[in-house]
């Protein structure tokens, strides 16, 4: 398609003017193909700064010409020398509620022009990128709603703690080792939920904070570590436009999601991670992202603020980098034998989603 009536094209569906054929055309092409789907997200974006752009060059002129018709009233007095006290005084109890707008007005305008600068700078702005995990007041309402099953059992939390993040994570070895980003850690200790809502104690064996990836191990005596993972961890590199699905805990119970591979890396050109188009939530830090064949290509760590449905995965790659780090800083970590096989492959996604869900957990961060 010629890249003018591409954009042409985009134009019309960002505005609402396409017909109903053509706009279900148009998404299909979207969803089929990363590249255009990707235009539509940045051409979306760079239309909201011109507007942007548009209201502060009105908001400017507007002030100028009030500025403008003060001075030819005599209103305003630029340079020269007040005669009396009285005026003074005079002018500031007739214009103070002009004073205080333009006052609030400058504030706007450069709040304005740092967002542009930050917006537009090559480096990276933290405030551009979020988290995936859930703060203290998710989790405690979480907590409060869990079910029948926590409220029917003691919880494992210890005496004098409290919650200070969550997400989730997903076993890596049937041991009870389990993988979460570093994010989600911000205590000093863990527990983890299933899906059935049964809580487990956790130790926190190592963090990864330049991979964002963390492992835990289960050191509860009631769990019941499994013969096997359904899923094998992918170590080669996925193919643009390939469909994926999550599993996570962005609310006190498990929730599917699905996308696509948008884009080979991630923020700002990010080699370690993915980018996805798909939807996600605080609480999806540390799921899994699963493909077809049921093989885990990605671990959610954040999402873009400013671009509805981008969000990032760390490649799994890095996952088999950190554990061999691992064992080589601890003996303990030799136990760990990552799955390389998927016994999901030419299945179907419910079953696929049935068989995962056993091995995701809602992972709970503590500190006293």
């Amino acid at each position: 398609m010629d890249d003018i009536l591409l954009l042409e094209a985009i134009e019309r569906y960002l505005s609402d003017d396409m017909s109903a054929e053509e706009r279900s055309y148009f998404e299909n092409l979207r969803k089929n193909t990363p590249e255009i789907d990707q235009m539509v997200v940045e051409h979306n974006m760079f239309l909201h700064q011109m507007d942007m752009y548009a209201a502060h060059r009105n908001l400017r002129h507007s002030i100028h010409d009030t500025h403008q018709r003060l001075l030819e009233r005599g209103d305003i007095n630029e340079g020269a020398e007040i005669s009396t006290r009285g005026r003074v005084i005079q002018l500031w109890n007739k214009y103070k509620r002009v004073t205080a707008i333009a006052a609030s007005v400058g504030g706007v305008i450069a709040l304005f022009i740092s967002g542009m600068v930050m917006y537009f700078a090559p480096t990276v702005n933290g405030n551009q990128l979020q988290q995936l995990s859930n703060d203290i007041a998710v989790i405690k309402k979480n907590q409060q709603v869990q079910g029948n099953l926590i409220n029917e059992v003691k919880s494992k939390l210890p005496e004098g703690v409290r919650f200070v993040s969550g997400g989730s994570g997903f076993l890596i070895d049937p041991k009870g080792y389990i993988i979460t980003n570093a994010h989600v850690l911000k205590g000093s200790g863990a527990i983890v939920v299933n899906n059935k809502g049964q809580e487990f104690n956790a130790d926190i064996l190592h963090i990864d904070q330049e991979n964002d990836l963390a492992i835990l191990k289960v050191s509860d005596k009631e769990f019941v570590p499994r013969k096997s993972l359904p899923y094998g961890i992918r170590k080669n590199s996925s193919d643009l436009g390939e469909e994926i699905y999550t599993l996570g805990y962005p609310r006190n119970e498990i929730v599917y999601g699905m996308g696509y591979l948008s884009a080979r890396s991630g923020f700002d050109g990010d080699s370690l991670s993915y980018q996805l188009q798909m939807s996600a939530n605080p609480g999806n830090s540390g799921a899994p992202v699963l493909n077809n064949n049921g093989e885990i290509i990605g671990v959610l760590s954040t999402r873009q603020s400013s671009a509805e449905g981008v969000v990032f995965a760390v490649k799994s790659r890095n996952i088999f980098r950190m554990v061999d780090a691992f064992k080589k800083a601890d003996t303990a970590a030799a136990r760990i034998k990552l799955p390389s096989k998927s016994t999901l492959k030419g299945t179907q996604r419910k079953q696929q989603i049935a068989e995962v869900e056993e091995c995701v957990f809602y992972v709970k961060a503590f500190a006293k």
